[in-house]
């Protein structure tokens, strides 16, 4: 049987070509300077002195002589002896007398001849004078004026009658170098300048150095079916989906507004905490308005160049009137809306600045814009310029907060969609376990549970997966390779297990979830809380929270007798929300109802400091006082509770990580009631309600396929 060695990687010819690349043509230039350096046929010739070119042509060796104009350099032709004519003159002059015998027999007038033309080679080229004998050429670099004054001299004292012609240079590889190749290289430069400021400026129609001054606003016409999003794409923000589909409806109705003698708005600014859907509600905007759709970032006006903001400001409201009725967004509009200074520097051009008059200008000047609605987002309202504020560039400002624990319920059944999950996760307890968390912070949690999940090699993702996914993106990853002491170990557990008992034993403290002593971060423990989320805080929330972050510097002190620094952290947080309570809330005894807040941040009266000396000691002193109560009262809990909290930190050690559960077995059930197991109670209540109605319409759950990054700010 024969065995055939099968072709493990066979070759097949694609028939496409490599993709032109600008390199090319540098290499080209190199290879031709090259060739025409290395191949270039130069003919044979030596140089000589001008001294000894003056004795050449005293002894009529000089047959012709070339001036080049380019450059002082003589090119001579030796005279070639074996051509000379049988002329009596000619033979005088070169063999003088004996000429006449020589005359008489031609076989050897011709050997004299070529014997004369062989020493005279062999005297001005030497024993390689073959090379040579073929073009007969020799150089000289000579002054110009002494040249001319020599051959004057030569004609009329030597008889010196070979010609004399005045020629540009010859040599095209000189006049390449210097003529050509500086227009070719300023041309070659030209070109690369404008594609590389065509890759900066995003290429197509706002790319090119001569569009540096166009708009870079990417347009969605009407009718673009690409990537297209509605409002059933973004889940929760109810609110603020509201006053956004008010502006769609102006735009797909307008005469049902205008009838009553309303106006449609010019501008709506879209303001929130980073990653909660501002940017997102703009695509739904584009999606659901069928009119164009401008798209571009407030950075895109800055540029290197004086004016082109203010220019591109221009270009893209022209643009837009063309195209009205229609919807301009811009994108971190901070960029280039902030607050104007109210002393240049020396009264400097600022470029941030003419931008933001030229857009200030076009938003509502005397210029009309009907037609054309202006949509911004932002996370920095409080630091935008007030004119860009008013009624009438930007009528409204829609508030995108961060979501709730029913619209975190909302987001969570959107990125789950895509995620292959099992019974054990339950919805509604990730909505309470993830307490601040943006829309794309739930993203990010959905996301890295499943790359947990498979890199454990599961085929579903599960509940335990999307608490460490929680614990990865709050607390970062676990170290449990750092090496602790068995003292420091029990230190640790002491100082967590004080947290964790006094959190249980207030009302207001926010309820645990778990602790841990494995170091994850640049923590060597922690806890986990679930904050409430409450609308309003009261003094006793605040004593009870900063109570129960005292525990751990408590914990240290009532049963270790010691104190370490692993308590920086909490002692930050304690004074910080101290000051607060006395210089903000006006929560302290003697500053009653007192803040000295500044909400706006642009200090109208041009106070630095709005209280004397006096009362800045005394708000020291307030806020010396609450932390010391606060820290007695903390150590009498765990005075009180002391085999409790031993029995915790035991288990802390043995175990390394604790749940609620624990503490629940040791100290008893909390007897009160989670703000979030309210909200969740009283939304499930409405949920039956609406489905036992079957007169009121069911609300259609948002659905999404958007990434994180979607609905990221």
């Amino acid at each position: 049987m024969e065995n055939k060695i099968p072709n493990q990687n066979p070759v097949k010819p694609t028939g496409k070509f490599p993709k032109f690349n600008i390199s090319w043509i540098y290499g080209i230039i190199i290879l031709v300077l090259l060739g025409s350096y290395f191949f270039n046929e130069n003919t044979p010739t030596k140089e000589v002195p001008f001294t000894t070119f003056k004795e050449y042509v005293k002894q009529g060796m000089i047959a012709k002589v070339n001036v080049y104009n380019s450059k002082n350099v003589v090119e001579a032709q030796l005279i070639d002896y074996s051509k000379v004519s049988a002329d009596t003159v000619a033979l005088r002059k070169i063999f003088g007398e004996k000429y006449k015998l020589l005359a008489l027999n031609p076989k050897v007038l011709k050997d004299s001849l070529t014997k004369r033309d062989t020493q005279t080679l062999k005297k001005v080229y030497g024993d390689k004078y073959d090379a040579y004998a073929k073009e007969r050429l020799i150089t000289v670099s000579v002054p110009s004026e002494e040249f001319s004054r020599f051959i004057q001299t030569a004609e009329d004292k030597y008889g010196f009658k070979g010609s004399v012609e005045y020629k540009e240079s010859r040599n095209y590889f000189d006049v390449f170098l210097y003529s050509i190749l500086p227009f070719l290289l300023l041309i070659l430069f030209f070109v690369f300048m404008n594609r590389r400021m065509s890759g900066q400026m995003g290429g197509s129609a706002g790319g090119g150095i001569f569009n540096v001054g166009k708009s870079k606003a990417q347009l969605f016409d009407k009718g673009d079916t690409s990537n297209k999003i509605t409002f059933k794409d973004v889940a929760g923000l109810a609110e603020a989906k509201q006053e956004i589909e008010e502006i769609v409806a102006f735009l797909k109705n307008p005469s049902k507004y205008t009838e009553l003698g309303g106006k449609i708005p010019k501008g709506a600014l879209l303001v929130g905490p980073p990653g909660t859907g501002k940017t997102l509600l703009a695509k739904a905007v584009a999606g659901e308005a069928d009119v164009p759709f401008f798209s571009m970032s407030g950075s895109d006006f800055v540029e290197m160049f004086v004016g082109v903001g203010a220019s591109r400001v221009r270009d893209l409201f022209r643009q837009a009137k063309e195209k009205a009725p229609c919807i301009i967004f811009i994108d971190e509009i901070d960029a280039v809306g902030r607050a104007r200074g109210k002393n240049p520097n020396m009264g400097s051009n600022d470029e941030r600045e003419n931008t933001l008059n030229q857009l200030l200008t076009e938003m509502d000047g005397f210029g009309s814009n009907s037609g054309v609605i202006i949509l911004a987002a932002t996370n920095r309202a409080d630091i935008l310029d007030k004119a860009l504020l008013r009624a009438g560039r930007f009528d409204r400002q829609i508030h995108v907060d961060l979501p709730d624990v029913n619209e975190r319920k909302q987001i969570f059944n959107v990125h789950l969609r895509p995620i292959k999950i099992n019974e054990t996760v339950d919805v509604n307890f990730l909505a309470r376990q993830t307490p601040g968390f943006s829309g794309a912070d739930i993203a990010n949690v959905c996301n890295e549970a499943a790359l947990i999940a498979a890199r454990k090699n599961k085929t579903f993702v599960e509940k335990q997966d999307f608490l460490d996914a929680v614990d990865r993106i709050v607390g970062g990853l676990e170290k449990k390779t750092k090496i602790t002491t068995v003292a420091e170990k029990k230190s640790i557990a002491y100082h967590e297990a004080g947290h964790a008992t006094i959190s249980w034993m207030l009302e207001h403290a926010n309820p645990l979830v778990k602790v841990t002593i494995v170091p994850r971060g640049e923590a060597l423990g922690a806890a986990w809380y679930l904050p409430e989320e409450r609308q309003l805080t009261n003094k006793e929330h605040m004593l009870d929270e900063m109570c129960s972050t005292l525990g751990g510097r408590a914990a240290e002190e009532v049963f270790l007798h010691q104190m370490s620094t692993g308590a920086i952290n909490d002692l930050e947080r304690v004074t910080k929300r101290a000051y607060a309570m006395v210089a903000y809330f006006g929560m302290s005894d003697k500053l009653a109802n007192m803040s000295y807040y500044d909400s706006t941040g642009n200090s109208d009266y041009g106070f630095t400091k709005p209280y004397s000396e006096k009362t800045a000691e005394l708000i020291d002193s307030e806020a010396k006082n609450i932390v010391a109560v606060e820290y007695e009262r903390a150590k009498k809990i765990l005075d009180d509770h002391a085999a409790g909290h031993n029995e915790l930190a035991e288990l802390l050690i043995e175990k390394e990580v604790i749940f609620a559960e624990d503490l629940e077995r040791i100290f008893g059930k909390r007897p009160w009631t989670s703000r979030s197991d309210e909200l969740m109670a009283q939304n499930g209540e409405s949920e039956k309600l609406e489905e036992s109605n079957p007169k009121i319409e069911e609300p259609t759950e948002a659905v999404s396929t958007q990434s994180k990054e979607e609905n990221a700010d």
